[in-house]
């Protein structure tokens, strides 16, 4: 996504994983660039999305977030098939992306910039819910999904979304979507209060941008300090279950079931659970 209205954005981040630019009146635009995987999370894309968060956190002159995905997809969540190359190493890998993806839930949260996610396509998994469910304000293409996927792998959520998700939906509807996994629409996702609005797919990006600029033209401070009001309750409950999701995924990750699990999705078929 571009922003049409602004001349010469800064960029700081240029090139990798994760890409950032700096525009005028202090959005920040951060940019998933791994449109050919379905911007899936890998540790390598985690990490760079953690050093850009970092960054954003520390620049005084950063006013508003705005976070796209490059590509037909928001995020597809894990990359199922770097985390099924792991085989026996898979739990150690999992640890580690987990503590990374918890650092990036939390720092979205916890930031004062409100921040802004624009999502097309798939926003799914740890990733792309976590993200979603860690975001201020959700902008939803008419024809996105969502879904949360982890029990659809024999794992369990990340990113904090065990506290966000029914913090947003209701413990009902959190429960329905975290053990049945349905493909969420983008109306429902706003009907059930997921995400913020839904537009047409060919505004979406005009939407985000004039959402972002609108945060950014607020008065800081005020906003900051609303943000961390609203958030402080959650804030704290996510990053208590963090540690417990942390160490439940990477020992689901160990089991049999969960390299099942990620075969199926590859695989396109049912999966074959043995509760092994």
């Amino acid at each position: 996504m571009n922003d049409s209205t602004t001349q010469q954005p800064m960029v700081l981040q240029g090139e990798g994983p994760v890409l950032l630019t700096l525009h005028t009146g202090g959005v920040a635009h951060v940019r998933l660039n791994r449109a050919e995987s379905a911007n899936g999370l890998n540790i390598e894309l985690l990490k760079a999305l953690h050093e850009v968060l970092m960054q954003i956190h520390g620049d005084g002159r950063v006013r508003a977030v705005l976070i796209t995905g490059a590509g037909k997809n928001f995020c597809a969540g894990g990359d199922v098939h770097t985390f099924l190359s792991k085989g026996e190493q898979l739990p150690d890998y999992i640890r580690v992306a987990t503590s990374y993806l918890q650092l990036v839930a939390s720092l979205l949260i916890r930031m004062n910039p409100p921040v802004v996610s624009a999502v097309q396509g798939f926003a799914a998994g740890g990733g792309g819910m976590g993200l979603v469910c860690s975001s201020d304000f959700v902008i939803a293409g008419e024809s996105s999904r969502f879904l949360a996927g982890a029990t659809r792998v024999a794992m369990v959520p990340d990113a904090g979304v065990s506290v966000t998700l029914t913090q947003l939906v209701g413990l009902r509807k959190a429960t329905e979507i975290l053990m049945l996994n349905p493909v969420i629409t983008a109306p429902e996702a706003k009907a059930m209060g997921l995400v913020t609005r839904v537009v047409p797919d060919a505004g979406l990006e005009n939407e985000a941008w004039a959402l972002a600029r609108q945060l950014a033209e607020g008065a800081p401070a005020a906003l900051a300090n609303t943000k961390r009001l609203l958030w402080s309750g959650i804030g704290q409950g996510v990053e208590a279950a963090m540690p417990e999701e942390n160490s439940t995924q990477a020992l689901l990750s160990g089991m049999a079931d969960a390299r099942e699990g990620l075969a199926a999705v590859i695989e396109k078929r049912a999966p074959r659970f043995t509760g092994r």
